[in-house]
C-alpha cells in the first residue's frame, strides 16, 4: 500500500513567530486506465485502493455494468498504470469511448459529449430507503471521525457509504471527490453491498456527476456538508434521488426527495 501522504519540511509563520516543522501533505499522482489495450482515462488521484478506484470507475462510467465482465486488473506492470482485461464475451464499444472518454482533473471527468445521453442511461429509482433526522444529523461527524488521512493532511475529500442507522460501511479518501466515490463503489461492489439500502455521505460539494455515479449503482440518497450545483438538483429530482446539502447540524437543506428523511 503506497503512502497516501508525504512529509515536507516547511517554514511555519505564526504571527511574529517563525519556525521549521514537518507538515503532512496529501499525495496526488496520475493513474492511466487502459481497457483491453485502449487508453480510456487519466485520473489524478491519491495512490491507494487503486483497484477499488478502477472498479468503481468502470461501473459508474458505464464501461461495464457488472464486474463479472472484468477478467483482471493489473496494477503491477507499470507504475501509475491500471491495465483492465475484460472477459472474452465483452466487446468494447470503441465509438462510445472516443465520444465520451476521458481526460480528468482531480475535480472529476471532463469531456462527456452529451448530458442528455447520461440521463437516459439509468431509470429513476424506486422509493423504499428511509433515514431518521437524528441519524442524518450525525453523519458529518461520523464521516470526519473516520477520515484517517485527512486528520494528518487536511487535504483530502472523503466519500462514505452508510446504512440507515448511520453506520459507516466503506470510506475512502482522495484528492478528487469523484475518485473517492469510485473507490467506495468499487469496494462496495466487491463486498456485495446492496447499494439501494445505503446513502452516500460526502465531505465536499455535490456535482451532477456525483449524482449520476450514485444513480448508476442505485444509491438513493446523497448527503454533503457543502452545496449542490443546479444540475445536480435537477438530476436528483428527475431520478427520484434524495439530495441533502449544507449538512451542518442542527441545520441542513433537502433539495430533492424529502420524503426519505423522517422527522417524526
Amino acid at each position: 500500500m503506497p503512502d497516501e501522504s508525504a512529509e515536507y519540511q516547511i517554514c511555519k509563520q505564526d504571527g511574529s513567530s517563525r519556525r521549521s516543522e514537518v507538515d503532512h501533505v496529501a499525495r496526488e499522482e496520475p493513474l492511466q486506465i487502459t481497457v483491453d489495450g485502449t487508453p480510456v482515462a487519466v485520473v489524478m488521484r491519491t495512490p491507494g485502493h487503486d483497484e477499488d478506484l478502477v472498479r468503481g470507475f468502470l461501473i459508474t462510467e458505464g464501461i461495464v455494468d457488472n464486474l463479472n465482465y472484468v477478467s483482471r486488473i493489473d496494477l503491477e506492470q507499470k507504475q501509475n498504470h491500471a491495465y483492465v482485461f475484460l472477459t472474452d464475451d465483452v466487446m468494447l464499444d470503441q465509438a462510445r469511448l472516443s465520444r465520451n472518454l476521458y481526460s480528468a482533473s482531480s475535480c472529476g471527468i471532463c469531456g462527456k459529449a452529451s448530458i442528455d445521453s447520461i440521463r437516459q442511461s439509468y431509470p429513476p429509482l424506486e422509493d423504499g430507503f428511509l433515514i431518521h433526522e437524528h441519524v442524518l444529523l450525525g453523519l458529518s461527524d461520523a464521516l470526519r471521525s473516520a477520515q484517517q488521512i485527512f486528520l494528518s493532511t487536511g487535504g483530502l475529500h472523503a466519500a462514505a457509504l452508510m446504512d440507515a442507522a448511520g453506520q459507516v460501511l466503506v470510506l475512502r479518501e482522495d484528492v478528487g471527490r469523484h475518485n473517492a466515490m469510485d473507490k467506495v463503489i468499487g469496494c462496495g461492489s466487491v463486498d456485495g453491498i446492496d447499494f439501494s439500502n445505503t446513502l452516500l455521505q460526502l465531505s465536499g460539494r455535490v456535482s451532477f456527476e456525483v449524482m449520476q455515479k450514485a444513480l448508476a449503482v442505485g444509491i438513493p440518497m446523497v448527503s454533503a456538508i457543502s452545496a449542490p450545483t443546479s444540475l445536480a438538483v435537477d438530476f436528483a429530482r428527475e431520478s427520484n434521488q434524495t439530495l441533502v446539502g449544507f449538512l451542518r447540524p442542527p441545520s441542513y437543506n433537502v433539495y430533492a426527495g424529502e420524503e426519505r428523511v423522517s422527522v417524526s
